[in-house]
């Protein structure tokens, strides 16, 4: 779906949904603690393919002036949850409605899993030299 913005004078500019949900993705991965962006099989499938897909764990609902976000975020082991939450929605909110100048009426959150990668390889005891 298309979605619009007119201008008396000057016409109308559309944005695709995928447009809104790359910025938001991007928005979001940029906040740290922030693991991955969480797209189910068929991301998996169209990355192990080589093409990466930056809207990726993102649903978003445009209308003609406002849009609706819902992310779905794996995150880091040990950040506080609710702070990293707010960051997103807030990154989010501010980089879609600066780009676009759509209202943003909510960024929804879904905590699909969290990392352990960065901290097991830390409790890893170092490798014996013999």
């Amino acid at each position: 779906m298309l979605t619009q913005q007119t201008s008396e004078d000057y016409g109308k500019v559309t944005f695709a949904d995928e447009v809104v949900a790359i910025i938001a993705g991007l928005a979001a991965t940029e906040i740290p603690g922030v693991a991955a962006m969480s797209g189910g099989i068929a991301g998996g499938i169209v990355e192990k393919l080589g093409r990466k897909n930056l809207a990726k764990g993102v649903k978003v609902e445009v209308g003609e002036k406002e849009t609706a976000i819902d992310l779905f975020i794996i995150v880091e082991y040990g950040v506080r949850i609710p702070e990293l939450a707010w960051n997103i929605q807030e990154n989010v909110k501010k980089a879609v409605e600066n780009m676009t100048g759509l209202n943003v009426i909510e960024v929804n959150i879904h905590i699909q899993g969290v990392n352990f990668e960065k901290e097991t390889k830390a409790e890893e005891p170092p490798p014996k030299i013999r």
